[in-house]
């Protein structure tokens, strides 16, 4: 589904990342934390096309990502962390604005645009202006957005952001929901409880590079203490103090 072949990217001389090989499997939820700076989103913008390796290659659903950009991007929905929105747009307007993108089918749109907006509920306000949203509604009609064609892999920056209980709750249900109909999630996320509670493996990236992959277990044993939570072992592992 996604794979990351000896993927660097630099930035005049600075590395951010620094020959990255990762795989990851079709219905797969994995976890990509690391701290601030460790190059998190420079991976995530290579993984969407919106930035191009230094070297190395990226590959999604089988398409090589500088080969064949269109192919492989039509397999995604991206989820960032702050969502940028066409604000004088109706929440209904924007998700016809990204299925013409896309190319859902006219005569699939409606029930589409009903069931995500339903899904997180913002039916009742699908004919109003964005600009009145709350940013909890903006992030969650990002996210009806990104699933609108139906992706295989959904790539998602910080879901949580901005978020009450309750919207926390259903996306990691629908997290969980997506990776048992086939979807893979790959997601970075500072929430370390949330990583460790849905997703099946986590990899650490510290410094540009990956410096542990796995379950947790796995993660774990490589902290050397099978009693840690995620928070501890991440901590030890990129030698912040206790």
């Amino acid at each position: 589904m996604i794979r990351l072949d000896k993927v660097s990217r630099k930035f005049g001389g600075f590395t951010a990342v620094d020959c990255l090989n990762l795989s990851v499997a079709k219905g797969e939820i994995f976890g990509f934390i690391g701290p601030n700076g460790a190059g998190k989103t420079t991976t995530i913008k290579m993984l969407g096309g919106l930035l191009a390796p230094t070297s190395g290659s990226i590959s999604i659903c089988g398409f090589n990502m500088a080969e064949q950009p269109v192919e492989a991007k039509q397999r995604i929905g991206f989820i960032p962390d702050r969502p940028y929105l066409y604000e004088k747009l109706t929440g209904m307007e924007f998700l016809d604005f990204i299925a013409d993108l896309y190319g859902v089918p006219a005569s699939e749109f409606p029930g589409r645009a009903h069931t995500y907006l339903g899904m997180f509920s913002l039916l009742d306000w699908a004919g109003e202006l964005i600009e009145s949203y709350s940013h909890g509604m903006k992030q969650r009609l990002i996210m009806a957005a990104a699933l609108l064609h139906e992706p295989e892999l959904i790539i998602v920056d910080e879901p949580l952001v901005g978020l009450d209980p309750e919207g926390i709750r259903m996306v990691r249900e629908l997290f969980r929901k997506l990776a048992k109909a086939g979807k893979t999630i790959f997601m970075s996320t500072h929430t370390l409880k949330v990583a460790e509670d849905i997703c099946d493996r986590i990899g650490i990236i510290n410094h540009g590079r990956l410096i542990a992959m796995g379950t947790v277990d796995d993660l774990r044993q490589k902290a050397g203490d099978d009693q840690r939570d995620l928070e501890e072992i991440f901590l030890r592992l990129t030698n912040a103090p206790l």
